[in-house]
């Protein structure tokens, strides 16, 4: 079974990218922290402590061009910020990617991978004629801490 970076090495390759230490490294960074979803700065942070020559625009260009082949997913997850996470479905082959679950009292995002849309999606090329090929969904309410917090007060 090929290593992490021989995947991301014929990622870019397939892509028609350039193999930089750089874009490996950025890879590595989001495919390392799955859960965090993070900003284009943090994931500088991260790159800069083993390329400390890398610069922020660097980070910045990669991220769009990753972005837009698809490679990683941009989010907004109602915080004021635009994350950035690794494209499980297009690593994985499959068409979706996992959904997410966002505390309103703590603001935590907890992923959820089951694909329950599969049936609407159907339903909707039959009697619609339209081909879903992507969904995005987000659900609100409290995490366990949370919730325990909620209903004691």
């Amino acid at each position: 079974m090929p290593d992490k970076q021989d995947v991301f090495k014929q990622l870019l390759k397939s892509n028609g990218l350039k193999v930089t230490n750089q874009r490996i490294a950025i890879l590595e960074v989001m495919e390392k922290r799955p859960e965090e979803h993070l900003t284009v700065e943090e994931i500088y942070d991260y790159v800069k402590e083993k390329y400390s020559d890398i610069g922020l625009a660097t980070v910045y260009r990669t991220i769009q061009v990753l972005s837009d082949l698809n490679v990683i997913d941009k989010l907004n997850l109602d915080d004021g910020y635009v994350r950035y996470e690794l494209n499980i479905a297009s690593e994985e082959g499959e068409g979706h990617h996992h959904h997410h679950l966002i505390c309103l009292k703590c603001g935590s995002v907890l992923t959820f991978r089951d694909d329950l849309l599969e049936t609407l999606e159907e339903r909707i090329q039959k009697s619609l004629n339209f081909q879903v090929t992507d969904h995005e969904v987000k659900l609100y309410g409290y995490c366990e801490e949370c919730r325990k917090m909620v209903e004691n007060e």
